[in-house]
C-alpha cells in the first residue's frame, strides 16, 4: 500500500473512504470496505481544534497504515491537519480535496462524519453532490452499544482489553522502545523488557495481563510497582516466557489479550515472587487454550 501526502497526490478516479480511523476498529473497517483509497488526517484534528483536550490515541500513523494495508487498500492519503486546514469550509473540502485533488467517484463515510470549518459539513452535503456516489455506513453495534474510538479508550483505561479487542477486531497493541530499568526483575528471577507509556497514547489500566510479544507469550505488568514503594512513573514491564536475551533499545509491540488481575501491594518480596509465578503459569495456560 502506498502512503502519500495529499499535496503529492495526482488526481485519478478513486473510491475514497474518509475519516480519522484511530484504532481502525470494526466500524472503521465497514466504512473502508470497498474503497481503494483511504483519506485520513495527521495529527488528530482535536489536537488543533481542541488543544489540551485531544483524546489519547489508539494508533500512531504508522500503526494505522499497517492496519489499513491489511484491509486490501491500495493507497493511504494523509492530510496535514493544521490551523489553516481547520479553517477550510465544508464545500471547499469537497471541491478542492475530494473532487479536484483526489478525483473521487465514490466517497464512503460513517453516518456521524462531520467535516469543514466548525464541523458544518455532514453526510447530507456529500449526498447532495452529484459528482460522486456517497455511501453512508451505519454505526456498528457490539455488545449492545455503538463502536467508537472513545468507547475503546474507556475500556482500555479500565483494563478491559478483551472488551476492547471485540470492538477493535484484534487485540489492543502497545508499541514502544525498551528502556533500561532498575533490574529488579532480574534480581527476582523474572527479567522484564520495560517501556514507558507515551502520554499521547492510550494504555491499559494498572494490572497484570496475558499478552503476546511477536510469536512469544508474555506476562505484563502495567503500573508503579507498589510493593517497593516506588514513586516512578508507570511502566509496562513484559516478562517474555521462554526467552533469554537482551532487548534494550529494541522496539516491541505488545498485544494485550486478557487481564489476569489488578496491581497489588504484597507484604513481602517472597509473596510477590510466588504471585508472579502464578501469573506466568496463568498466562501460559490461558494463551495456550487459544483465547483471543
Amino acid at each position: 500500500m502506498r502512503v502519500t501526502a495529499l499535496s503529492d497526490v495526482e488526481p485519478r478516479p478513486r473510491r475514497v473512504a474518509v475519516g480519522e480511523f484511530d484504532g481502525v476498529h470494526v466500524g472503521h473497517r465497514e466504512v473502508i470496505a470497498g474503497s481503494d483509497t483511504v483519506l485520513t488526517f495527521e495529527p488528530h484534528p482535536a489536537v488543533v481544534v481542541k488543544p489540551g483536550r485531544a483524546p489519547k490515541l489508539l494508533t500512531s500513523l504508522d500503526e494505522k497504515a499497517e492496519l489499513i494495508a491489511g484491509l486490501g487498500v491500495e493507497e493511504l492519503v494523509v492530510v496535514t491537519f493544521d490551523a489553516g486546514f481547520a479553517q477550510q469550509e465544508a464545500a471547499e473540502f469537497i471541491d478542492a480535496v475530494l473532487v479536484e485533488r483526489l478525483g473521487a467517484t465514490y466517497v464512503s463515510v460513517g453516518e456521524n462524519f462531520r467535516f469543514g470549518h466548525g464541523a458544518k459539513g455532514d453526510v447530507a452535503l456529500l449526498q447532495a453532490d452529484s459528482r460522486f456516489d456517497t455511501r453512508v455506513v451505519a454505526l456498528v453495534q457490539v455488545d449492545g452499544a455503538t463502536v467508537s474510538s472513545t468507547r475503546i479508550r474507556t475500556l482500555i483505561a479500565e483494563g478491559d482489553v478483551e472488551g476492547a479487542a471485540r470492538l477493535l477486531g484484534a487485540p489492543f497493541r502497545l508499541r514502544g522502545d525498551v528502556m533500561l530499568g532498575d533490574r529488579r526483575g532480574h534480581e527476582l528471577g523474572f527479567p522484564t523488557a520495560n517501556m514507558a507509556p507515551d502520554p499521547e497514547f492510550a494504555w491499559p489500566g494498572h494490572g497484570v495481563y496475558a499478552c503476546r510479544v511477536g510469536a512469544r507469550l508474555a506476562a505484563v505488568n502495567v503500573g508503579v510497582r507498589p510493593t517497593f514503594g516506588t514513586d516512578l512513573v508507570p511502566l509496562v514491564e513484559a516478562f517474555i516466557l521462554d526467552f533469554d536475551g537482551d532487548l534494550y533499545g529494541e522496539q516491541l509491540t505488545v498485544e494485550f489479550v486478557a487481564r489476569l488481575r489488578g496491581e497489588e501491594r504484597f507484604e513481602s518480596v517472597e509473596d510477590l515472587v510466588e504471585q508472579m509465578r502464578r501469573d506466568v503459569e496463568n498466562t501460559r495456560e490461558l494463551l495456550a487454550s487459544g483465547v483471543e
